[in-house]
């Protein structure tokens, strides 16, 4: 690592420390050139120089500890400038799988399990294909964030700080913490629901809620046995749901025509379409766009060294598009299992997270393993999966926006303390009947809606960026089809929210309030598209004042 030189503001008083200082600026020179190969193009001259401005402080904020990586020993290629890849590797396959998985936690947590439910009950079959095609837009979403991680060794949050002036970094560090505690609070309830219906109601709601804080804790310590171990919870815990599911999926045997014609048949009417949103909706979780792209810095990769960038990358798209194929099965198993049991029935319209249980028992009965214990095993490894998860996220979050050099523990602690708190409160408050629980549902559900802007938008920027990705910035093609699958999103919570506000915005003072809030809220994500210097932004830029179009730090 390059020392940097002596911070001093007087000057040098002697011949002997001018030759010194000299002495240190012709090293840092010396390095620099060393590592730069003589065909290097200035983004990647660019990238460097902020490789080496990085390396010189040690307490920079960083996800993973060299210590805490995964060694992959057997990276062929280690050449600066090679861009050439080998085989494909199993073992090397292994080695990367991991973090695509932990990141597909955030498809199955509780809140997208309930609008798996909700909407095979109300749609039946009829939007297996949006679903399908929901989680092929989450999965590119996910490569991208991915990408931003291992091409540049930063993670989002951190990038984020560096890239936005200081008042929009904090801006954006509330609303992903906002996002992120309004998805816990969903997790939690949802955890807490799965240990009510297995215990047979004899623990109520709170004590759920702290049984799940205790056991994230003590699922974090596993942490401190190295990344594999974490990984490997995750590993049967997500077993534990696709088993689960499945059983559910074989005991309500669907009919195989029916789901196919839904799959493969695109078709959207009006009393379906909330349930439609919903499904996309549930898909991109702001929290999980930030996760991701530090999870992939758990292995050991040199973002100078195109080789092994572009390796890395192969093998991380194989591993994320598997775990999203796991996690579209088993959203297609809940979907499928209450589009059998419920579509067309009374109880349809009212089924929800909390009376599911009960409503799979009272429809398929006990048998040799009651389908009612099933559901709440599977709930239950959902709730505690994504805490943990959320956790993880929370840590990434706060410590790259605030740059905190606090250890893993005491920032786990606050993280999960900020929604814990809020969780308890709660479940006291909402667990006087199942109707109440629903609308808390559905203000999560409208809160993280909000929030999605400011976790793509950034992203999208960044990873088209040639000063930031060097030669791993996304292409025109790429870069326009991420922008539309991003529009699309943000327009489809668009609609919900503003449905959701229709319905519920009543009162002079409370819409005036709302009002001000949504234009500010449209003030701020188009600062951050205009921020952008591409396309999009030269065409915005027509209709924005230029007060809006600063740029830079």
């Amino acid at each position: 690592m390059i020392s940097s030189p002596p911070q001093n503001h007087a000057a040098p008083n002697s011949n002997t420390e001018s030759q010194q200082l000299q002495a240190v600026e012709q090293e840092q020179e010396d390095e620099f050139h060393r590592l730069l190969p003589s065909s290097a193009s200035p983004s990647s001259e660019a990238v460097l120089i902020k490789t080496l401005e990085r390396n010189e402080d040690d307490d920079e904020e960083a996800a993973y500890e060299a210590r805490e990586k995964i060694l992959i020993g057997d990276f062929e290629l280690d050449s600066p400038n090679s861009s050439s890849v080998p085989p494909f590797s199993f073992k090397k396959l292994w080695l990367f799988t991991g973090p695509g998985f932990l990141m597909s936690i955030a498809f199955l947590d509780p809140g997208n399990l309930e609008g798996d439910l909700q909407a095979g009950a109300i749609a039946g079959y009829s939007l297996l294909w949006l679903l399908m095609w929901a989680t092929a837009m989450g999965l590119l979403i996910q490569l991208l964030s991915a990408r931003i991680g291992v091409a540049t060794g930063r993670h989002l949050a951190e990038l984020c700080r560096e890239e936005y002036p200081y008042w929009a970094g904090i801006v954006l560090w509330f609303m992903a913490e906002v996002a992120l505690i309004g998805a816990d609070i969903q997790e939690v309830i949802g955890s807490a629901i799965a240990i009510q219906i297995l215990s047979r109601g004899l623990l109520p709601l709170w004590v759920g809620v702290l049984i799940t804080a205790s056991d994230c804790f003590m699922f974090l310590l596993l942490e401190n046995y190295g990344v594999r171990k974490l990984e490997a919870v995750f590993a049967v815990l997500i077993s534990t749901m696709a088993l689960s599911f499945a059983w559910m999926f074989a005991d309500a045997k669907p009919s195989t025509k029916e789901l196919l014609i839904g799959l493969l048949v695109p078709k959207l009417s009006s009393r379906t379409i909330r349930q439609a949103v919903g499904v996309v909706g549930c898909v991109i979780m702001p929290h999980n766009v930030f996760l991701h792209s530090a999870l992939v810095q758990s292995r050991t990769i040199d973002p100078n060294k195109k080789g092994q960038v572009q390796e890395a990358l192969n093998y991380y798209t194989i591993e994320s598009s598997a775990a999203l194929l796991v996690s579209f099965m088993i959203n297609l198993f809940v979907t499928t299992v209450f589009a059998k049991g419920f579509y067309g029935s009374k109880q349809a319209d009212s089924i929800g997270l909390v009376n599911a249980g009960q409503y799979l028992e009272e429809k398929y009965g006990g048998g040799l393993f009651p389908i009612l214990y099933i559901w709440g095993i599977g709930l239950l490894a959902a709730g505690q999966s994504s805490t943990i998860t959320g956790t993880y996220a929370g840590q990434f979050i706060m410590g790259g926006f605030l740059n905190l050099r606090l250890k893993k523990s005491v920032r786990a602690l606050i993280t999960r303390s900020c929604a814990i708190i809020p969780t308890i409160v709660v479940a006291l408050v909402f667990n006087k009947s199942e109707s109440s629980l629903d609308v808390l549902n559905e203000w999560l559900n409208v809160l993280q809606s909000i929030q999605i802007p400011f976790a793509l938008i950034p992203l999208l920027t960044l990873v088209s960026k040639e000063q930031v990705m060097g030669v791993f910035k996304i292409g025109p093609t790429l870069e326009r089809a991420a922008w539309t699958v991003a529009g699309l999103v943000i327009v489809i919570n668009g609609y919900l929210l503003l449905h959701f506000f229709l319905s519920e915005v009543n009162g002079l003072l409370f819409g005036f309030l709302v009002s001000a809030g949504t234009a500010a809220y449209v003030a701020f994500i188009v600062y951050l598209i205009s921020h952008r210097n591409s396309e999009l932004s030269n065409w915005l830029s027509q209709f924005v004042p230029k007060s809006f179009s600063y740029s830079g730090n």
